[in-house]
């Protein structure tokens, strides 16, 4: 079971590497793995369980958090409209994107960063992500608004990329041009 000690923390430099692409299909040992980040997500949103192992609430999870330098990802949460995200993806890409930006009004957080960073993070407003789901199927999924935003956030993680390297460090709470606040 993964837990927060599992969780890498900023600073450790393969937060700021390219993460490896995924040989299809993926071995025993990359599914397992993926499945146990789901379900990290999963019990870090169950109050009991959260309590019990001490685990912060997540709603996405890139095999680069837990040091594993492969294109892997888990999402679980719901959005603002109550439609449930719940994916393990292999070499998840972006393959389309608005021109219309958007950003999380109440900003960003990360289970990598132990601290509060405020300020705007300029994320597309919607995009297309491909991918291979656990059970080696291709997924196209179309997202928009808060679920646009998380599957970024965690797809940045598979590029290097933290959410704060986009905060406008001269003003951070100036909205990005051309964007709209997801609420």
């Amino acid at each position: 079971m993964i837990t927060m000690d599992d969780i890498v923390r900023e600073g450790n430099p393969i937060l700021t590497k390219t993460a490896e692409e995924v040989s299809l299909p993926p071995t025993e040992e990359e599914t397992e793995t993926l499945k146990e980040m789901l379900q990290f997500l999963k019990n870090s949103q169950d109050e009991k369980i959260a309590e019990q192992y001490k685990l912060r609430a997540g709603v996405g999870l890139a095999a680069p958090q837990i040091g594993i330098s492969k294109r892997m990802v888990a999402v679980h949460f719901e959005d603002f409209d109550g439609k449930q995200y719940s994916y393990g993806l292999f070499n998840p890409r972006i393959v389309s994107h608005s021109v219309e930006k958007a950003y999380l009004s109440t900003g960003e957080g990360c289970l990598s960063v132990d601290r509060e960073v405020p300020g705007y993070v300029p994320r597309y407003a919607r995009i297309t992500v491909k991918a291979t789901d656990l059970e080696g199927n291709p997924v196209k999924l179309r997202l928009r608004g808060y679920a646009a935003i998380v599957f970024q956030h965690e797809i940045d993680h598979l590029n290097g990329i933290m959410f704060y390297d986009y905060i406008n460090p001269a003003n951070p709470f100036e909205a990005p041009e051309n964007s709209r606040p997801i609420e």
